[in-house]
């Protein structure tokens, strides 16, 4: 058994509206609002590091808490042990001292993102017990970013005693997979488009030994149907930096090559991988035109040849599975291949034990003008997960006796429940990914 760590996220733009109440318009209460008004406690004026000792103790209060803090800079807040990063949409420099955080107990510093990862390694290495750090937010809230710095400080601070050759190719492995699995959305630039869990094994001295990537629910219907969205990221890279030359992207596209490199990839096997992104293209190109199409499908059934016409619209439809089909397989080849070279010294050394710090980085509620089954995987997960943080945190601390018996929580999981009476958690994660 192991703990759990929680990171929430919200999007800075939700969080000034939200926040602010229109105050730079007049507005008249009426005589019951005014005598429900009370003075405003101090902590609620200035601001605090951890949201438990507010004096003001309502959404209202955690809200204009976390809007002050975000006003003066500050994007990281406590509550207790969860940490609450609020994304600013613009680069902060107080990402380069690893080592301030080092040995350092919760809530000793200001919070950060490197507090909770430290909180993470501290735990492990004391207790010897897995952990397990679970980032949530919405749609284009940082998630994706939170994950990347915590692992970058997880290899900062392993690589003091290392060769820091398995470091690399983890941090290494990042770039290849938001190529392959992330894409531009309305709400985000880099919006991941698939579940990932990330377990990092430690030795007894906390030196990293490797690590293995889990992913889910890959929104491989963006190859075929985007709408008024983007393609996975690596196609729009690979097109534009080679008809446009855009320069960015042309970065962009050689840091992933070098990254294949690291991760030993061969020159070959990139190549392949652009054939295949280039036949998924032409293939989407086909038209149907016509009530039946001229084409046919063909299936062997008892040495007997069966022919079936396809209309037009069927006939797109096995293209677009097909497409889908090949990039699913393709992206399951490179995690695999990553997996390969980040967990090759602990497949090769399966009796030894290791101790492992997850990261959990899945996509965030979404809720798009039009929605469809990749919709209802992802926001299904989210529920899950938010039942799982109620269950770990409220109701343990009830009945551990650090919540009173009659305070009340909101955990209605009616139509979580209608699901798995049908099926089994498991089962139907594993219907969404093969769907």
């Amino acid at each position: 058994m192991g703990s759990t760590t929680f990171l929430f996220h919200f999007p800075a733009a939700d969080l000034t509206y939200t926040s602010c109440c229109r105050l730079f318009q007049e507005q008249r209460l009426s005589t019951e609002d005014e005598a429900s008004l009370k003075i405003m406690h101090p902590t609620s004026v200035e601001g605090v590091d951890d949201m438990i000792s507010l004096g003001d103790m309502t959404e209202a209060g955690l809200l204009r808490n976390l809007l002050l803090r975000h006003q003066r800079g500050l994007i990281y807040t406590y509550i207790g042990s969860v940490l609450v990063a609020v994304n600013p949409y613009r680069e902060f420099p107080i990402y380069s001292a690893e080592q301030l955080y080092h040995g350092q107990k919760l809530g000793e510093l200001p919070p950060h993102i490197f507090a909770i990862a430290e909180s993470c390694y501290f735990n492990m290495k004391r207790n010897l017990r897995n952990q397990c750090c679970i980032i949530s937010g919405e749609s284009g809230a940082g998630k994706t970013e939170s994950t990347k710095l915590i692992l970058q400080y997880l290899t900062a601070i392993s690589g003091q005693r290392s060769t820091q050759e398995i470091e690399n190719q983890i941090l290494e492995s990042n770039p290849i997979l938001e190529a392959f699995g992330n894409s531009k959305t309305i709400r985000n630039d880099n919006s991941s488009r698939f579940g990932k869990y990330l377990e990092i094994f430690f030795n007894k001295n906390g030196v990293i030994e490797g690590a293995r990537i889990e992913q889910y629910l890959l929104e491989k219907s963006r190859v075929c149907h985007q709408f008024t969205q983007k393609l996975f990221s690596f196609f729009w890279l690979h097109v534009i930096t080679i008809i446009y030359n855009c320069r960015d992207d042309a970065k962009d596209f050689e840091r992933i090559r070098s990254a294949m490199k690291t991760l030993t990839f061969t020159e070959n096997q990139f190549q392949d991988i652009l054939k295949l992104l280039a036949a998924m293209l032409h293939l989407g190109n086909i038209t149907f035109e016509g009530e039946i199409s001229s084409f046919f499908f063909e299936k062997n059934a008892n040495k007997e040849r069966v022919t079936k016409p396809l209309s037009s619209q069927q006939a797109a439809a096995c293209r677009d599975a097909v497409v889908k089909a090949i990039f699913n397989k393709l992206f399951k080849w490179i995690v695999e291949k990553v997996n390969s070279v980040i967990y090759k010294r602990l497949a090769n050394n399966p009796k030894s034990s290791y101790l492992s710090i997850g990261l959990l980085d899945i996509f965030g509620f979404e809720n798009f003008e039009v929605n469809s089954f990749e919709q209802l995987c992802i926001n299904y997960a989210n529920e899950k997960l938010q039942q799982f943080f109620v269950g770990h945190v409220f109701k343990l601390e009830q009945e551990e006796g650090g919540l009173l018996r009659h305070q009340r929580y909101t955990n209605d999981p009616t139509f979580l429940h209608i699901w798995c009476d049908a099926f089994s958690s498991c089962y139907v994660l594993y219907v969404f990914s093969f769907t």
